[in-house]
């Protein structure tokens, strides 16, 4: 990591920003965002235990996502047909009802922040892509918003194409690039908390 990657690292207090800086390195904002939020120790295994209670119930209670335990927070990934029609933003019944139940778990573990990432195939433009990712990331948080989730716990971010799962040179792979990813992660705040009561 260079010096000035270091510092953004440092500067950065949020796990989304963080995310961003090691997103470059392991190639997923997703999962940067919650590597960039670990505390380690008695106080990461804390939250630790929290998220595994949180990614249990989402497991249970979303159809349709992938639910992944990433060191102290939970990666949901949404393909992005059940949340969206094809090369759109506007949300379908089946993703409301996906993300009504995201927003009861947020509403159940408040102390948590979370970095919702659009992602797109390759067929077009970059900058097209790019624009579409970060539409339907923002059509998520404003729709989770809508349901009582605060502004300052959500960061939407758009990537496009930049970020594959899988090779964009056949249709189920390109079926598996269009997603939305969801990192969740405990908030700053929290953090600074549970840091104090477990030195």
């Amino acid at each position: 990591m260079s010096q000035r990657d270091r510092g953004a690292v440092i500067g950065a207090g949020t796990g989304a920003v963080i995310g961003g800086v090691i997103g470059n390195q392991t190639g997923s904002t997703a999962r940067g965002a919650i590597i960039g939020a670990v505390l380690g120790g008695a106080a990461g295994a804390v939250i630790g235990h929290q998220m595994d209670q949180q990614a249990k119930e989402l497991g249970d209670r979303i159809e349709g996502a992938t639910v992944t335990r990433i060191g102290e927070g939970i990666a949901v990934s949404f393909a992005s047909g059940i949340l969206y029609p094809f090369d759109s933003d506007q949300i379908l019944p089946a993703g409301r009802a996906n993300l009504d139940e995201l927003a009861l778990s947020l509403q159940r573990y408040p102390n948590s922040s979370l970095t919702i990432v659009g992602h797109t195939d390759s067929v077009g433009t970059d900058s097209y892509n790019l624009a579409l990712s970060q539409r339907r990331a923002t059509a998520a948080s404003a729709y989770l918003q809508s349901k009582g989730i605060a502004t300052s716990r959500i960061t939407a971010l758009g990537r496009g194409e930049t970020e594959p799962i899988a090779a964009n040179s056949t249709e189920a792979g390109r079926q598996q690039n269009r997603r939305v990813e969801v990192a969740i992660y405990a908030s700053e705040e929290y953090r600074q908390r549970i840091l104090r009561e477990n030195p």
